[in-house]
């Protein structure tokens, strides 16, 4: 599978031009399934954020869903469970691209364990995943406690796809837990390379290559070397 782990979306050139390379052809001709699963849980999501990213004018819609894919559909994790894995699996197995919405990180860990779409992305090789927020920190080993809002057995512990954890929206204007100290501490007491970056920044990972695209800020930690942008 192939990585694009955004903090905000595709918000600028840059990070759009990446996913076209990733995609090896013209959104246009892309199909596209949206995984709103993980704002079911986040205190900042409602019914009516969901709408939003789906119908609605606002920059969340403009950096995910309106980027002009030949169709996108709604894959909702939490449903998957009831039905049988033989009505969903051609539903991803024919898509393109899978879009990660934001929220809560560990619950969708949970609900990509018990849907049984994180056991069936290896097999998923030519599939470009999208993650924003919380859909790019979910395939990082760690979160850090501050970003973990659900958690019933406790822990941070995510899917561990990449090797490198994420600090997203850095220095967001409002967002005084979101700033370049609080990145610093967090970093401090997360294992492993990690990276902050802001939402003009996007982290891909192709055949285990990791490369930075920003048009933004963004930072690195780990315990041989630290680059700023």
């Amino acid at each position: 599978m192939r990585l694009l782990l955004t903090s905000g979306g595709v918000t600028n050139a840059s990070i759009r031009g990446m996913l076209v390379e990733m995609l090896g052809r013209p959104i246009e001709d892309c199909t596209a399934l949206f995984i709103p699963t993980a704002q079911w849980a986040h205190p900042m999501c409602s019914p009516q954020t969901v709408w939003m990213t789906l119908a609605g004018p606002g920059p969340e819609r403009q950096g995910l869903l309106g980027l002009g894919w030949k169709s996108v559909g709604v894959l909702e994790l939490t449903a998957l469970p009831s039905i049988a894995k033989s009505r969903w699996l051609p539903w991803v197995l024919d898509t393109d691209v899978l879009l990660v919405d934001g929220g809560e990180t560990i619950y969708l860990a949970h609900w990509m364990r018990q849907s049984g779409l994180a056991d069936l992305l290896p097999s998923l090789p030519d599939t470009v995943w999208v993650g924003v927020s919380a859909g790019s920190m979910v395939m990082t080993p760690r979160i850090g406690a501050q970003f973990v809002d659900w958690n019933p057995s406790g822990g941070d512990e995510a899917l561990g796809v990449v090797g490198f954890s994420i600090f997203p929206h850095l220095d967001y204007p409002g967002w005084s837990a979101n700033t370049s100290e609080s990145a610093r501490r967090w970093a401090g007491e997360i294992p492993g390379p990690a990276y902050a970056i802001d939402d003009q920044t996007a982290i891909s990972v192709v055949d285990g290559t990791v490369k930075v695209i920003s048009e933004g800020r963004w930072e690195q930690f780990n315990s041989e070397s630290r680059q700023k942008r």
